[in-house]
Order: structure tokens, then C-alpha cells, then sequence
């Protein structure tokens, strides 16, 4: 992986079962958070997918972009963009109608002394957007957060796990998937609800974290010693492909690859590749965060790069010095305060 240029074009290659789904999903497609972590490769995606399908559809991306040069960008690669801030009510309700909505907007980071803002976003904001799209098909992103931590043992949780999150980002939302399954219940919208952990690419995530930390020669903390990880491009793909399975009461799908990591093994791999010698600290829990993807690899099949290619990009692009997002991840917290 030698640019972020190709790096954008690999997390937005569509895969034939991508363009064969978006054929069965009829009308324009609005993604609401286009220019978040997700939002770029996702918008990339959809437009690709949407060519590779031939159904004409729109691809509309909103977000209040305050990245230079990101509306442009989309816009010139064949997007229909629109700055806004969805939290305004008139900015919501002046949205053009999509029969297809994928919501991204969330807030995590920052959150400690911030939780009422958290919540409003998390948890307040997803209703609005069911009322001004009812009857739409409804993709929202969720978290794995809203899990227990539990055994490492476990294989981890599955669809049907009792939700019981840690913290109150995981509180608000577990809040964002109750809000919107009661509005989306009482006015017939079917929703897909995406459970995913963790996303990674070349600029951030979990990997990029743990590298750099090896890098660096900084203590990798051994605290939370086992996660999941997923490709962002695969998970994108599922994102898109839930319209499908979107219905009421919502379609529930935990999203990660479907290797329990070891972060002990992980940043030892990363010292290989990297000619580094790993320093811990901490002494893993017998407990994490962890998600059983089982229902969506039957579903949707396996994230297209393995674990092995991921580390040796990941390895490659830190030692190279090439640009990181610098928002860490936080998979080591316990406490459920980011």
C-alpha cells in the first residue's frame, strides 16, 4: 500500500455480490455523516457499487465537511453533496427525500464531560432522522459497545446477547438503537442496525494504534489483551448491502472479522515487521470486548483481506511515515470513558 490514493481506491473496489444487492434496491441513496472516519470510502463505495449495479441511482452525500477540499472531491467523483449540519432541524427537513438513508453521524471521542452533547447525538439526533425519513429504508450504524465485556473464552457476543454497555457513550448508544426501533416500529421504517468493531484501514484503527505504539518504542497496555478486528472496506460493503435486509423490527448484525486477536501477538508481529522490539505493560483481563460475526459472514461472506495482509500494510505504511488520522481508538478502556 504505497499512497492514500491507493489506499482510497482498494477500500472502495466493489465486489460483484455488492453491485448484484444494489440492484435489488430501488431509488436514490442518501449517506448522512459523509465526511467522518467511514464516510469518504463509503461514498466512494456506493458510487462505484451504483455504477458496477447500472441503476442510475443517486448517491447523496451530507455532512458539514470540514475537512478541506472532501465535498469537492466527492462531488467530483459523480456524488451529489450537500453541507449541512443534520443536528439543525431546518437542515434535516431541507434534505432532499431518499428511498435509501445511511446514518453515520456519532460521537465518541470527547465525550467524558460532554455527555449530554453525546447523547443528544447519539441518541436524540437518530430520531429526528427516522421522522424526516420515515418509510425509507434505514441503514445506522451501531457499536459492538453495547455488548458486556465478557470471557475471552467466550468466542464473544452474538445477535442475541443481552446488551448491557459499559460507560455512558455505550449507554447513549444503546439509546441510538432503542429511539430508533420504537420510531421506526411505530411508523413502519425498516432499519438495519450495524453493529461493528473495530473498522481498520492504513490511517486508524486498532492495528495503526498498536503499530505505532511498537514504533515508537512506547508500552503497548496488555489491559484489554484480545480484540477483533475488520477490513473498513468490508465493513462498508456490509453497510450497504444490509438496505436489503433492512425491515420491522430492525435487522440486527454484529460486523468484524472472524479471528480473536491477541494483542500480545499482534504487537510482537508488528516488532517483526518493523525490526522493533515490543514493551508491555499491564497483564491481560480474562474479559473483552468481543463480537461473534457469525451471522454476518454466513450472510455476507468473509472480509476480502485477512489479518496477515492487514498487519504487513499497516507495518509498512507506519514505517514509511505515511499520514495518520491521529484519533486513537481507545480499545484498551475498560471503564467505557473516551
Amino acid at each position: 500500500m504505497r499512497s492514500s490514493a491507493e489506499l482510497d481506491e482498494r477500500l472502495s473496489r466493489p465486489r460483484d455480490a455488492l453491485a448484484a444487492d444494489l440492484r435489488d434496491v430501488d431509488g436514490d441513496l442518501l449517506i448522512l455523516g459523509a465526511g467522518g472516519k467511514l464516510g469518504p470510502s463509503l461514498v466512494r463505495l456506493a458510487l462505484r457499487g451504483v455504477a458496477a449495479a447500472g441503476t442510475g441511482a443517486r448517491v447523496i452525500a451530507v455532512s458539514r465537511f470540514s475537512e478541506p477540499g472532501l465535498a469537492d472531491a466527492l462531488r467530483a467523483e459523480g456524488a451529489e453533496v450537500h453541507s449541512a449540519d443534520v443536528a439543525d432541524d431546518d437542515a434535516l427537513a431541507a434534505l432532499p427525500d431518499a428511498a435509501n438513508v445511511v446514518f453515520l453521524v456519532g460521537s465518541k471521542f470527547g465525550s467524558t464531560g460532554r455527555e449530554a452533547a453525546t447523547w443528544a447525538t447519539n441518541t436524540y439526533l437518530p430520531g429526528r432522522v427516522v421522522e424526516r425519513f420515515r418509510g425509507a429504508r434505514l441503514v445506522a450504524l451501531s457499536t459492538g459497545n453495547v455488548y458486556p465485556l465478557v470471557p475471552v473464552v467466550s468466542g464473544g457476543c452474538t445477535e442475541h446477547t443481552p446488551t448491557d454497555p459499559v460507560g455512558e457513550y455505550a449507554m447513549s448508544c444503546l439509546g441510538r438503537e432503542r429511539v430508533i426501533t420504537h420510531l421506526a416500529g411505530r411508523s413502519g421504517t425498516p432499519v438495519a442496525l450495524i453493529r461493528l468493531n473495530y473498522a481498520v484501514e492504513m490511517r486508524y484503527g486498532v492495528l495503526i494504534d498498536i503499530a505505532s505504539a511498537v514504533f515508537a518504542g512506547k508500552p503497548v497496555d496488555l489491559s484489554t489483551g484480545h480484540v477483533n478486528v475488520v477490513w473498513q472496506g468490508y465493513a462498508n460493503e456490509v453497510t450497504l448491502r444490509a438496505l436489503r435486509h433492512a425491515g420491522v423490527p430492525p435487522f440486527v448484525v454484529n460486523v468484524t472479522g472472524p479471528e480473536l486477536l491477541s494483542v500480545r501477538e499482534v504487537a510482537t508481529e508488528f516488532g517483526r515487521l518493523l525490526d522493533r522490539e515490543p514493551v508491555f505493560t499491564g497483564v491481560e483481563a480474562p474479559t473483552a470486548l468481543l463480537s461473534n460475526a457469525q451471522r454476518c459472514h454466513h450472510l455476507f461472506g468473509y472480509p476480502d483481506v485477512p489479518v496477515a495482509q492487514l498487519l504487513e500494510w499497516t507495518a509498512g505504511w507506519v514505517a514509511d511515515g505515511k499520514p495518520l488520522l491521529h484519533k486513537p481508538t481507545g480499545f484498551q478502556r475498560r471503564d467505557g470513558r473516551f
